[in-house]
């Protein structure tokens, strides 16, 4: 089961949009994200988030209010929609503002818990989270085609079909997992931390 989340960053790829509106998943605006989504002509079907940067008069009967200051906007609403069910999840909107924001963003992919897959949609990227409890993620790759793998948490991790294969080493958040590539064949990654995986969208 999808969803949309849409953040308040600034306004994602036409294509995105594109993507978005030609879905029949349901969309969720992040707090301020439901006024960008609306300007961008999608119909939304919550309001998720402590409502401090969204007029929620405006949005009657469609507030959830997320009060709980602990937990980024975003890492609530994804705690929430894997609650509900929800095993898919694309996020929109999370590129611009303050760069503290933009690696909160990451952080959230860390802070929900296992049972969904969760995508972050960039300009021309997407990052995909890879949790431990969900085993590995393949995905299929052109000769050449860079990808990035960065530790949320650490631990040892397993990279093959690519062309610098990782079996094991132990990885924290750092550089090493800069622009690996692929071999025109699936690449297979897994950790025993919280990954993210950062690819041609």
């Amino acid at each position: 089961m999808r969803a949309f989340l849409w953040c308040n960053g600034s306004t994602p790829a036409s294509s995105v949009i594109d993507w978005v509106s030609s879905s029949d998943a349901p969309v969720f605006g992040v707090d301020g994200g439901a006024d960008r989504a609306f300007e961008s002509g999608i119909e939304v079907d919550e309001v998720l988030g402590d409502l401090d940067s969204v007029d929620d008069s405006a949005w009657e009967g469609r507030v959830v209010e997320l009060a709980d200051q602990g937990n980024s906007d975003l890492a609530k609403s994804l705690v929430l929609l894997i609650d509900r069910g929800f095993t898919d999840i694309d996020v929109v909107g999370v590129d611009g503002g303050e760069p503290d924001h933009v690696l909160g963003n990451w952080a959230a992919m860390l802070d929900a818990p296992a049972g969904a897959t969760i995508r972050m949609h960039h300009e021309s990227r997407v990052t995909t989270r890879v949790h431990p409890e969900e085993g590995e993620l393949s995905v299929e790759m052109g000769q050449g085609e860079s990808f990035s793998v960065f530790a949320l948490e650490p631990g040892k991790v397993w990279i093959s079909g690519s062309k610098w294969e990782v079996d094991g080493d132990f990885l924290a958040l750092s550089s090493k997992g800069l622009h690996n590539e692929g071999m025109g064949g699936f690449v297979s990654i897994r950790g025993e931390g919280v990954l993210a995986v950062i690819s041609r969208r």
